[in-house]
């Protein structure tokens, strides 16, 4: 064989051995995709044509107890255009430029029709695949926007992309927003989105979705799809309307006394569910009163004298004192340990009552009786309050609740003063809460009721679940000391430190409350040597028949201080309202006991008037183009008439109450400074003086 003939069958014999080893690599390679990785691939070919998506659930609704939304999740879109999408050609790209532009520019005038025309040619010169175009705009404008040129011939070929999202939004702005709360991502939790939150979130769908040509995907049918289960609803006790009284009233004792910050509490005496709770704190830059914290559950305090109610309770428990015993205080003044405490009132009380000396808050007869009773067992005293668990939390439903500090004499903070400054309440901490929980308490006739923030959960109009007011103590003290008690409180009002908010039309019971605030190592003074305190009123109405109980605290105010003349007013204010705007309390009501109700105020809100239509069959002579009226009660008639107010002209307020006044004067620019309550009897300046902006303004009211 020759030579050649050799070379060429080697040759032919290395390809086929090529071939042949090439065809064991296929081979090879089709047994390694068939039985080793098919489940590998087929994932990967499944991931790259389908993918799941989470379709959130709507968070549940918070509303008030008279079905108003507090809190709601709205829907709204982020716009984005994918500029490569396979059916957006050049041509039809810049065929509808101009009418898009144009469109945009109407809808959203922020920017001019060459401002987006330059906008979305960059972003089709640049192919941006998810450019966003809009961020949160409302389902409105999304509806509008989904119908402009190009955008309406679909995704495919406009890139158009809609995604819906929801946002929280309180629908009533600052009103009880702190203890409606929010929730964070990063787990932060407050108020009653957080303590509902496993309630509201409900959850979460999920969707198979098929990649078409063109990038556009679509929702398959499969067995793995879940549709979501939206959140339950959340009905607070709330109410909004008295949420809103509490709201004002307080908001204006807050700017008039120039004070840090304050909170209102209302509760329904039965049952312990809360109307109204507001906390309002003042910005330091704007100087406006928002909601920042929760003080009425957080916030813990020196009650001061509102605590004087629990020293007398043990000690009338005790049998140590009745409330007719007399108790010399002297001259107003007594040392202990060389500390000397002091009566309001100078040159002290003498001798009066065990109930005078509640009405009249005499810290040296409380005092005195507590000292003089338990200073040899002060641990007979301390566990009477431990009894009725005042050293303990109330259990909310709601986070943040501060435990109360109620000192052992155990305690190494224990001192010789101790026993007698704990009795006027000092050396002692309690929230407002839940010193407003023990004096319901008093009103619900010793039942300690669970502070009640939820009613119930419902689904669509379908009731999932109810809470049940609950009782904490069925009774924390005896029916004798409970009747004593009772009295003591309604004294404080007809003749004690808080005469100045009688009610002609119902009965107040309560106490007032005057602490100095603590400043670390200043003591009870601060670096500029000036005491700071903290005003308060607590109580319940009507005092015969209890409805509702109320706390008023404001911290550190910067006129007067006492809490009869600044918590007081604002608790008066509060019930008067309340009273004013709830039928229950006029069921009973003969036409002529309302009419004297009326004529307590000579000039009032005409709307006030025509609320009464609702209730009774009063005629008004005519309809009031004016927002107050002056009126008179005759024959079973309101005779009405317009009140006038005239530019750089002192209005007659005399026969207004407070509130009106204020609203009147204050729009006027007028700084107001006032003393009593009840009826507005005197001013100066008199009235048609005249009045420039930023002038003071004197008022003194009848019951002083």
């Amino acid at each position: 064989m020759s030579e050649v003939k050799k070379e060429i069958l080697g040759r032919i014999a290395f390809v086929y051995i090529l071939m042949g080893a090439f065809s064991l690599v296929i081979i090879f390679q089709i047994i390694k995709l068939q039985f080793f990785e098919r489940d590998v691939l087929l994932k990967q070919m499944y991931k790259s044509t389908y993918k799941k998506v989470i379709i959130p659930a709507i968070r549940g609704d918070i509303i008030s107890s008279d079905n108003k939304i507090l809190a709601t999740s709205i829907p709204y879109y982020d716009i984005y255009i994918d500029f490569r999408a396979n059916g957006l050609t050049k041509e039809l790209f810049l065929k509808n430029l101009d009418s898009l532009s144009i469109c945009l520019s109407k809808l959203f005038p922020e920017k001019s029709k060459n401002e987006y025309k330059q906008i979305l040619l960059r972003g089709y010169n640049r192919g941006y695949r998810y450019f966003n175009l809009f961020k949160k705009i409302s389902f409105d404008h999304y509806k509008l926007l989904k119908n402009f040129p190009l955008f309406r011939l679909g995704q495919n070929k406009s890139g158009f992309i809609a995604e819906k999202k929801y946002y929280r939004s309180k629908l009533f702005g600052d009103l009880a927003s702190r203890t409606v709360g929010y929730t964070t991502a990063n787990n932060i939790n407050v108020g009653l989105e957080g303590a509902c939150n496993s309630y509201l979130r409900g959850k979460n769908g999920i969707k198979l979705l098929q990649k078409l040509p063109g990038n556009i995907w679509v929702p398959v049918s499969s067995e793995n799809n879940i549709e979501p289960q939206d959140g339950f609803d959340v009905v607070t006790t709330i109410d909004l309307d008295i949420q809103d009284i509490a709201n004002e009233a307080l908001y204006k004792a807050l700017e008039l006394n120039n004070a840090d910050y304050g909170c209102a509490i209302v509760m329904e005496v039965k049952t312990g569910k809360i109307k109204a709770i507001v906390n309002l704190e003042k910005d330091t830059i704007s100087g406006a009163y928002t909601e920042k914290y929760n003080y009425a559950i957080g916030q813990r305090i020196e009650p001061g004298s509102t605590f004087k109610l629990f020293s007398l309770m043990c000690a009338l428990e005790e049998g140590v004192v009745k409330i007719t015993d007399t108790i010399n205080t002297g001259n107003g003044e007594i040392n202990y340990f060389g500390i000397k405490m002091k009566d309001s009132k100078e040159g002290g009380y003498g001798k009066i009552s065990v109930a005078e000396v509640f009405a009249y808050s005499s810290n040296v007869g409380i005092s005195k009786i507590i000292y003089d009773n338990f200073a040899q067992n002060p641990k007979q005293f301390i566990s009477r309050l431990y009894a009725i668990k005042l050293h303990e939390k109330l259990g909310l439903d709601i986070k943040g609740e501060a435990t109360p500090l109620i000192k052992d004499p155990s305690d190494t903070t224990w001192y010789g003063t101790s026993l007698p400054w704990i009795s006027i309440g000092y050396e002692i901490k309690l929230t407002p809460l839940q010193i407003l929980s023990y004096y319901n308490a008093i009103a619900n006739d010793g039942s300690l009721m669970k502070p009640l923030l939820i009613e119930y959960l419902k689904h669509k109009n379908t009731i999932i679940k109810k809470f049940e007011p609950t009782v904490l103590i069925p009774s924390i003290c005896s029916e004798n000391t409970l009747t004593d008690l009772k009295y003591m409180l309604e004294l404080v009002v007809e003749k004690g430190t808080a005469k100045n908010i009688q009610s002609k039309l119902y009965k107040i019971a309560g106490k007032t409350g005057t602490a100095q605030i603590a400043k670390g190592k200043f003591g009870y003074k601060d670096n500029n040597s000036r005491k700071s305190y903290i005003s308060s009123f607590v109580g319940y109405f009507p005092a015969d028949n209890p409805r509702y109980s109320c706390y008023v605290m404001i911290s550190n105010p910067q006129k007067e201080y006492y809490g009869a003349l600044v918590a007081a007013p604002v608790f008066k204010e509060i019930a008067d309202n309340i009273y004013f705007s709830k039928i229950e309390f006029y069921e009973n009501f003969s036409t002529n006991k309302m009419l004297n109700y009326i004529s307590l105020f000579t000039k009032v809100n005409f709307d006030d008037m025509l609320k009464l239509k609702k209730f009774f069959n009063l005629s008004i002579n005519q309809q009031i183009p004016t927002q107050f009226a002056i009126v008179n009660c005759k024959n079973n008639k309101i005779i009405a008439k317009p009140f006038q107010i005239k530019e750089n002209k002192m209005p007659d307020v005399r026969g207004m109450n407070i509130k009106d006044a204020l609203f009147i004067l204050n729009n006027m620019g007028l700084e107001v400074k006032f003393r009593g309550s009840g009826e507005i009897i005197n001013q100066i300046p008199l009235p048609n003086m005249p009045v420039n902006k930023n002038d003071i303004v004197y008022l003194e009211l009848k019951y002083l």
